[in-house]
């Protein structure tokens, strides 16, 4: 936990499920200290159950000893411990770990940690914080609050995407490699449930772009990390800047859109020639931008409708200059307690083929999004057929 997933959230699913929480501490630095933060931890919140905690990056035999030591006073179980292990250490970089399709030797990290698993955990110390879960009655309500009831999968809330149901597969491509690899899952699956059939490509490697698309998905990732590579795959720029213009419906979220601007600056100050469909210029910088944002589309796109309201968060270090023109969105941070919504300004591109935004959206309770994307890659699909 500490150093890692937001408690906040922990705590929050911690309370809807009434289920108790593991915590675990990265002890790499610590020694008595290690009391504080599972004191801390354990009486923050009334509602949640610290059931024990599995003590990470442990250094040597002494080390546990001071650690359990620390602890004892708290009659806090010891669940687990984690040595210090190279071998399962994950590199990072600017935005966080590496992605896992740049890991050739994932299985093997994989294997590892599981006879890690094996043989560091106290599992019968687990099964019975487990049986006693089970057993542990529901936390009486507050005032407001309503008792959780069993909800369907997230493809079944918001607008049911059966209500969209094209006459045929709807074939979009979606760019997928080292330099574009960030997707949720559930957004793919739902396209997928509601007529698409997703095609993938390499913006990297390949050398033109799969046939009879009727949609494009530009995907978050690390572009600036492959700059050099996107930039000299020419007949691939050449090919999907050509497809844009043409009006081919295109979802670009992030690290798609900053290689649809014309040129990308890297961390060391190079720029880098980019797909020239939107008239600006990306630069890596050092400042981090992170947050949820509630986004109100003030035009059409190839997603949205203009008025129309829905939530994502934004994650990157770059910025791009001149900025919109005629912004397709404007932004509100996340509320603070009782505090209202603060306007974080406007950005993206729009038309009524285009969607290019920094914001990172979760189509699962929003379906409506996915319909409308698709639904304007039908249409795409009947003039083509038309003129044809």
């Amino acid at each position: 936990m500490p150093g890692g997933t937001d408690w906040a959230s922990t705590a929050h699913i911690a309370r809807l499920l009434n289920c108790p929480v593991l915590l675990v501490v990265d002890c790499a630095r610590l020694s008595r200290s290690l009391a504080a933060i599972v004191h801390g931890y354990a009486t923050l919140d009334a509602q949640v159950h610290i059931a024990g905690v599995v003590l990470n990056r442990v250094g040597s035999d002494r080390h546990l000893t001071m650690l359990k030591a620390a602890i004892a006073p708290l009659n806090m179980p010891v669940l687990g411990v984690l040595r210090r292990d190279d071998a399962v250490t994950l590199p990072d970089r600017h935005l966080g770990l590496v992605p896992t399709d740049e890991l050739s030797d994932l299985p093997e990290r994989f294997r590892h940690l599981a006879k890690l698993g094996q043989r560091c955990f106290d599992w019968l110390g687990l099964a019975k914080v487990f049986r006693e879960s089970e057993r542990a009655p529901d936390p009486p309500l507050k005032r407001g609050e309503t008792q959780l009831q069993p909800t369907k999968s997230s493809l079944s809330q918001g607008a049911d995407p059966t209500n969209f149901l094209p006459d045929c597969p709807i074939r979009i491509g979606v760019a997928r490699d080292r330099a574009f690899n960030f997707y949720y899952a559930d957004n793919l699956e739902l396209l997928v449930h509601s007529g698409a059939e997703l095609v993938p490509f390499s913006p990297l490697a390949d050398e033109c772009l799969p046939s009879d698309l009727r949609g494009l998905l530009l995907g978050g990732g690390f572009p600036e990390m492959f700059a050099a590579e996107l930039s000299e795959n020419q007949v691939m720029r050449r090919a999907l800047a050509a497809a844009i213009k043409s009006g081919l419906p295109t979802y670009a979220e992030c690290g798609g859109l900053m290689y649809l601007c014309e040129s990308l600056v890297d961390f060391e100050g190079q720029s880098w020639p980019m797909l020239g469909s939107i008239s600006a210029t990306t630069t890596m910088t050092g400042k981090l931008t992170l947050g949820y944002r509630q986004v109100t589309a003030l035009k059409d796109s190839a997603v949205v409708q203009s008025g129309q309201q829905f939530w994502g968060h934004e994650f990157h270090r770059s910025a791009i200059a001149p900025p919109s023109t005629h912004p397709l969105c404007s932004l509100s941070a996340y509320p603070l307690l009782n505090e209202a919504a603060l306007l974080a300004g406007t950005e993206g591109w729009g038309r009524q083929s285009l969607h290019a935004s920094y914001v990172h959206v979760h189509w699962g309770g929003q379906t409506a999004l996915a319909q409308q994307f698709l639904a304007t890659c039908e249409r795409f699909q009947s003039h083509n057929h038309r003129l044809g």
